[in-house]
C-alpha cells in the first residue's frame, strides 16, 4: 500500500472552490492531507468540504486581513496544527495602464499579492513550529507580459519576489516555493482571453503555441504543488517553477 505523501499534514488552501485550487485540494485531500479551504463561493465551497474528509470551509475574501487570521485559526482550533499554505486566490485585472482603473488595479494588487504577505504573516509562526512551508501560485506572467494584462502581470512578479524574501528570512525552518503556470484550462484563461480580440482563437493559439501542444489541466499543476510541499521536495526552496507546457521557451 503506497504511503500517502501528506498524511497527518494540515494545509490551508486558498482559491480552493475552482479551477487549480480546487485541484490542489482534491489532490492533497487524496495524500492525507486537513484541509482548510478558502473562497467566496459558498455553495461550492460547502460541497467541496463534504467530498473530502479531514476538511471544513471558511468562506470569505483574502483581502480581508482578519479572515486570514481566522483562517489559521480555524486550522489550530480544528486540527491543532499548521504545516502547509498553498496561496491560489487571483484575479484579472483586465485593461490597460491608461484605461485601467485606479480601484480595479488595487484590488488586483490585493488579491494577488497583498494577501500572499498578510496570510503568511498570520501562518509563519506556526509553520515554524511545523517545519512547514508555503507555496503560492504565481504565473509565467511574472515573467512573459500579455495585453491588458498590467495589473496581472505586476502583482505576479510581485509574488515571486515575495516569495524569495521569505525564503531567504525564514530559512531553514520554512519552505518558500512558487509554481510559474501557463495556459491552463481553467475559467480565468478564458476570462484572461477576453483581452484579445478573438478571445477563442487566443485560447487555440495558446494551446499550440505550448512545445507539447496542448493547454495544461488543473490536474497538472496540483502534481507539481503536491510535489513541492511534500518532503520529495526538502532540499528546493526559492524557487519559481515553470510549469507551461514549453510555452516561453517556443
Amino acid at each position: 500500500m503506497a504511503i500517502e505523501k501528506l498524511g497527518n499534514k494540515v494545509c490551508i488552501i486558498t482559491g480552493a472552490t475552482s479551477g487549480m485550487g480546487k485541484a490542489i485540494a482534491e489532490l492533497f485531500s487524496a495524500e492525507g492531507a486537513q484541509l482548510v479551504l478558502s473562497g467566496r463561493n459558498q455553495e461550492r465551497g460547502i460541497a467541496l468540504s463534504e467530498q473530502l474528509p479531514h476538511s471544513i470551509f471558511v468562506a470569505g475574501d483574502v483581502k480581508d486581513a482578519s479572515y486570514n487570521e481566522s483562517l489559521v485559526s480555524s486550522a489550530l482550533e480544528n486540527f491543532g496544527k499548521l504545516d502547509i499554505v498553498s496561496l491560489n486566490a487571483g484575479i484579472l485585472g483586465l485593461g490597460n495602464v491608461v484605461d485601467l482603473s485606479d480601484a480595479l488595479w488595487n484590488e488586483t494588487l490585493a488579491t494577488n499579492l497583498t494577501s500572499i504577505f498578510s496570510l503568511s504573516k498570520f501562518a509563519l509562526p506556526h509553520l515554524q513550529k511545523e517545519k512547514g512551508s508555503i507555496l503560492i501560485n504565481a504565473s509565467i506572467a511574472a515573467f512573459k507580459s500579455f495585453p491588458n494584462h498590467p495589473a496581472y502581470c505586476a502583482s505576479k512578479a510581485g509574488a515571486v519576489a515575495l516569495m524569495k524574501q521569505m525564503a531567504m528570512e525564514y530559512a531553514p525552518d520554512i519552505r518558500v516555493n512558487a509554481m510559474c503556470p501557463g495556459p491552463v484550462d481553467t475559467p480565468l484563461l478564458w476570462n484572461s482571453a477576453q483581452a484579445f480580440k478573438n478571445p477563442d482563437k487566443a485560447v487555440e493559439n495558446a494551446a499550440e503555441s505550448t512545445l507539447l501542444n496542448r493547454l495544461g489541466t488543473p490536474e497538472d499543476i496540483a502534481k507539481l504543488a503536491l510535489f513541492l510541499v511534500s518532503e520529495d521536495a526538502s532540499w528546493i526552496t526559492g524557487t519559481a517553477m515553470t510549469i507551461d507546457g514549453g510555452i516561453i521557451n517556443s
